[in-house]
């Protein structure tokens, strides 16, 4: 008997269909059960066997029992006497449930007490608390009435202002419902009157040149908690009036470098007027400021710059004209960089990201509309090419105007003065509209809603794809640069498989050229294989002589090809068009051949007949028979000696007979039909 701490059921025989193991699963059904097993036995087999481990279960279970007997038994005996040891203790335990309440209610009553006390305690304190600050409100009246009635208020003073401010404020909260409403305006009035004066002498540091007390206004402002109040005295009463004069439709139409120097001056104000400020307040090539606390660059410049480019100067971001809308981007992204820069740190990089005005700025130039532009432009030029598509060997060795046209589209899409980095996607998605139209496009021609049957043609666009195909990787690399390397793995395997998509859908139409080139070449030799029908009435009834030469028109079968091969012999494919025209030609030769012999024959089967019929009645017409065995002697000649001057063509073009298919054939068939 296996150990049932280790093994909940006991194992079955080996034989079983199933596992034991299988009953304890928490994911154990019965649906399952039969379903996992019905491949393993038949039902029959599987009750069979679920009766064998049932005995099992069964053994087990009475073996169990049969050893824990003793202790079932055991059990009762135990427990006797136990009610009497519990009634023993029931009285003792009751009374000492009592004594405990009894201790907590006087513990109650005792932390009540205290904390009335403690509450009495905590407002006396309170009290001498407001009497205290109400006679420190009356101190810092009088010295802060004192300080501002002076004549020359200098930094120092200012300071010292400051503090007592700051002190009387903080009084003020602590006794703020003990206060007369008159005390409350005096407090009012003294601060407004010291935020004037504070501001005042902050903006006579620039309208002066006095930077020397710019260091302890600044602090002054630190100490008053008004950073924020100095940023904005900054931006209105310094920034605006400064760019109201830079940032104006007349300014940019004056300025000779138009808004590149418009930015000029700008960036020009952060170099010159706000420099004093900036290397008290801000970074300067990571170096943390001599006062931490402000961002003049970001909450007095920037939002005054943005605000004034958006209501003074909104022609720039009309997008009508694309290629002034791209260089005013270009230049206003130049722009954001030169203030990035002077940011001094990365932190406060983010910071100007992260300004509403930022992203306001950015949101006004309508991308889309400009994307939208060049679209039409690059569509517009490659479907009046692909309208007039003509043979026109231009630069890059194209030879169709289309292609041409094509490659010129999908590189402009990522040239100068032309690509953004911000539609990367959309021009790179363009490409790939592009490919898939010139793709579209050649698929029209096989499939002739475009009506070209032009030989020179087909061997141009079958040209162009194989070499447009082969320049792809090409497209691949200059996006790689555009993308300044900042693709991750995944991003570059999808371009690649874009591109290979394209590649592959583009060689695909090669086989459907080909084919429509051998048609359209081989059709006219086709045509004249129609006179293989009337060799019969040359020679029938005629007295010809016994033919010794080829036919014409075995000659202008080979007219084409040949013209073919004369004009095409340069190109690497040109030997296998060939095999594939002629193969073309001799499929149909060798129908009309076969034609022309089935019906010589079935002519002789019906003169033998008739013979027969004539020597039977006594007739006698051995002359007409002989003549007309002549006649399909002389028609089996003229097609051997035209077969095989046909062959004699092909092989001077330098293609060996068993190259086309079914000249063999052919051969083989006017032989036995001459020597037959």
């Amino acid at each position: 008997m296996p150990d049932l701490n280790e093994n909940p059921v006991p194992r079955g025989p080996s034989d079983l269909c199933f596992n034991s193991n299988e009953f304890t699963r928490e994911t154990f059904s019965v649906d399952h059960f039969l379903q996992d097993h019905r491949n393993k036995a038949n039902l029959e087999t599987m009750r069979d066997d679920l009766g064998v481990y049932l005995k099992v279960l069964r053994s087990a279970m009475i073996e169990l029992i049969n050893k824990d007997y003793t202790d079932f038994v055991n059990l009762s005996s135990n427990l006797i006497g136990l009610d009497k040891a519990i009634n023993s203790i029931q009285t003792p335990l009751g009374q000492l449930k009592e004594e405990l309440l009894q201790v907590q209610q006087n513990l109650d009553e005792a932390m009540s007490e205290i904390s009335v006390l403690l509450e009495k305690r905590k407002k006396v304190r309170e009290k001498k608390q407001i009497l205290k600050s109400l006679s420190r409100i009356n101190i810092s009246l009088k010295k802060l009435k004192d300080i501002l009635h002076e004549e020359d208020l200098n930094s120092m003073l200012l300071e010292r202002a400051a503090a007592e401010y700051n002190q009387l404020q903080f009084h003020v909260s602590k006794c703020n419902g003990c206060l007369l409403p008159s005390d409350k305006k005096i407090c009012n009035q003294l601060g407004s009157s010291l935020m004037r004066k504070i501001d005042n002498r902050f903006l006579s540091c620039f309208i002066g040149s006095d930077d020397e007390n710019l260091p302890s206004l600044l602090g002054v402002y630190l100490t008053l908690g008004r950073a924020s109040d100095a940023e904005k005295l900054y931006r209105k009463e310094i920034v605006a009036p400064a760019m109201k004069k830079l940032i104006s439709e007349e300014a940019l139409a004056g300025h000779p470098r138009g808004l590149q120097g418009v930015f000029n001056s700008i960036i020009a104000f952060i170099n010159d007027d706000m420099k004093p400020l900036l290397q008290l307040s801000a970074y300067i090539n990571e170096r943390p400021p001599k006062i931490k606390g402000f961002e003049f660059l970001v909450n007095s410049f920037w939002p005054e710059v943005e605000e004034r480019l958006e209501m003074n100067l909104t022609s720039i971001y009309a997008p009508g004209n694309p290629e002034l809308f791209y260089q005013r981007y270009t230049e206003s992204l130049e722009f954001l960089g030169n203030l990035e820069n002077k940011c001094g740190n990365q932190d406060t990089i983010k910071l100007l990201w992260n300004h509403p005005n930022y992203s306001n700025f950015l949101q006004r130039w309508n991308l889309p509309v400009y994307f939208q532009i060049r679209f039409q432009e690059i569509a517009g030029e490659l479907e009046m090419a692909m309208n007039e598509p003509k043979i026109e060997p231009a630069a890059d060795s194209w030879q169709l105007n289309v292609t041409n046209t094509a490659w010129k589209c999908l590189l402009r899409c990522w040239a100068d003065k032309f690509y953004l980095q911000q539609l990367a996607h959309r021009f790179y998605k363009l490409n790939l509209q592009i490919l898939a139209r010139y793709y579209t496009w050649s698929g029209e021609i096989l499939e002739k809603k475009i009506n070209i049957d032009n030989v020179q043609f087909l061997v141009a666009l079958y040209t162009d794809i194989e070499s447009l195909s082969a320049k792809l990787p090409e497209i691949y690399n200059l996006v790689h640069d555009r993308f300044n390397n900042h693709l991750s793995p995944k991003m570059i395997d999808l371009l690649k498989q874009s591109l290979d998509e394209s590649k592959e859908q583009l060689l695909s139409q090669l086989s459907g050229v080909s084919s429509k080139l051998v048609r359209t070449v081989s059709i006219e030799s086709v045509s004249a294989l129609r006179q293989v029908s009337e060799v019969p009435r040359l020679f029938r009834r005629t007295n010809r002589e016994t033919p010794a030469k080829a036919l014409p028109y075995v000659n202008a079968v080979l007219v084409p090809p040949t013209t073919f091969h004369c004009n095409h012999r340069s190109h690497p494919h040109s030997s296998v068009w060939l095999r594939l025209i002629f193969s073309e030609i001799t499929k149909q030769y060798y129908t009309s051949v076969c034609d022309v012999l089935t019906s010589v024959q079935k002519t002789e089967e019906s003169l033998r007949r008739l013979k027969k019929i004539r020597d039977r009645g006594g007739g006698t017409n051995a002359s007409g028979s002989s003549e007309r065995g002549g006649d399909d002697d002389k028609i089996r000649l003229q097609l051997y000696i035209d077969v095989n001057s046909f062959c004699d063509g092909i092989e001077q073009l330098k293609i060996q007979r068993q190259e086309v298919e079914q000249l063999i054939s052919l051969l083989n068939l006017v032989e036995m039909s001459r020597t037959s």
